[in-house]
């Protein structure tokens, strides 16, 4: 009887702790609206009005950017277990429709940075973008609804 006790709270634990990894995964952290706060492709910086009205929403797995030229959506893929935490968008609407784009990310709070590869090859391995470079690096900060 005694043993059987003991299993619940070990049972429960465990439980959470498969929990707490199936989120980091799944990338709830990234949900919510987000707003373009600097931008710069091939280490060239884009003019603070030329991003002034994006927002960029993520939730469940989908994302939308809205307030460009072309409005652009599809899906994304995340791993926070990795470091740098890695995500992958593909997009389904817009520009980028069929095309894959792998990325990394970190999250400070309510800021994100994310380094996509636009030329679809390969992941970036820092925060940083290069010259003549398909490199595309933005900073966001996650608006309140």
């Amino acid at each position: 009887m005694m043993k059987h006790r003991l299993l619940l709270p070990v049972a429960l634990l465990m439980l959470l702790l498969a929990n707490a990894e199936a989120r980091r995964v799944s990338g709830d952290e990234v949900e919510g609206l987000w707003k373009p706060v600097d931008a710069e492709m091939g280490g060239v910086k884009f003019p603070p009005e030329a991003i002034k009205n994006w927002r960029l929403e993520l939730a469940k797995g989908k994302y939308v950017l809205q307030g460009a030229e072309s409005p652009d959506q599809g899906t994304y893929v995340i791993d926070s277990t990795k470091k740098p935490r890695t995500m992958d968008i593909l997009g389904t609407e817009g520009p980028n429709k069929g095309k894959a784009f792998p990325c990394i990310y970190e999250i400070d709070g309510d800021t994100m940075r994310i380094c996509y590869d636009l030329a679809g090859k390969m992941r970036p391995a820092e925060f940083k973008t290069a010259k003549q470079t398909k490199e595309y690096l933005v900073t966001y900060h996650r608006e309140k609804r």
